[in-house]
């Protein structure tokens, strides 16, 4: 469909439960916040992706987001041009060969060098890009403590929670759900370091997408007429490396991660049955 002309077009597309986890205290005032472009869609955590792309636009939409990232991608790449590699190597807790900085992501070397380009020994996918160019440019180099918080508890996390809690948490619950041995697994391929009864749950563990901005995973198993249940959690620290944007951007292209993987699986099994 066309960008809606006015707010009730938006409005009819919602449930109209005023839920309130979009941070306005009606859908019609977040339909108008929406209309008036103070507000994006993806804030409703109850509209699917299909809804969001017809309502922005369509394909057309879609196109442009994607430009728009691009684009970004490519000024942090000139941004990163000009600044010193082996600073912001010992900052970032990576290493510096004179020629190229290296990180290490998920157990992987991912590399920049003194022209922004990038290289790694996995595929270069966005979610990592963006947030690794941010993480070399922006981060304090603050270690991590080992106190860990919800990503509502972090610096501008409280209002993006809904989001990344409907995007990150339940999406990885769901895979969880379906493919737990899987799961245990695929953190272990990623360099997940398992974690002693954190949380007293069934799977606790840590992933390092970026040197400093460890992520903890804690599933529990469905118990007792009990649902299962997941949560992610950060360092205390991670907002003083990465600002939130990025960091829901690493929960968020971790999730689709693990969906893809346990996707292949799915199809691998049933082929061997």
């Amino acid at each position: 469909m066309a960008k809606p002309k006015n707010v009730m077009e938006i409005f009819q597309h919602l449930d109209k439960s005023n839920c309130r986890e979009c941070g306005e205290k009606t859908c019609l005032a977040f339909a108008g916040a929406v209309f008036k472009g103070e507000k994006p869609l993806d804030r409703c955590p109850k509209l699917d992706s299909d809804a969001i792309a017809r309502l922005s636009g369509g394909p057309g939409a879609s196109n442009l987001a994607e430009q728009t990232r691009d684009e970004y991608l490519q000024q942090l790449k000139d941004e990163v041009a000009r600044i010193d590699l082996s600073e912001a190597a010992e900052r970032a807790g990576g290493r510096f060969n004179g020629k190229k900085l290296t990180l290490k992501v998920l157990g992987k070397d991912f590399n920049v060098d003194a022209e922004g380009t990038l290289s790694a020994e996995i595929h270069v996918n966005p979610w990592v890009a963006v947030p690794f160019l941010q993480y070399v440019l922006d981060a304090e180099g603050v270690s991590p403590t080992g106190n860990w918080v919800s990503f509502r508890e972090l610096k501008d996390g409280k209002e993006r929670y809904p989001l990344f809690q409907k995007r990150c948490e339940e999406a990885m619950k769901r895979v969880a759900d379906v493919y737990t041995d899987l799961f245990d697994d695929m953190v272990h391929i990623f360099g997940g370091k398992q974690v002693e009864e954190a949380f007293e749950s069934d799977i606790s563990v840590v992933l390092y997408p970026l040197p400093k901005v460890p992520i903890m995973i804690c599933y529990w198993e469905p118990e007792d007429g009990l649902a299962s249940t997941l949560n992610i959690f950060y360092d205390e620290t991670a907002d003083r490396n990465l600002d939130i944007g990025a960091l829901f951007t690493l929960g968020a292209g971790l999730t689709q991660m693990f969906e893809k993987l346990a996707m292949r699986h799915g199809y691998a099994a049933a082929a061997q049955g």
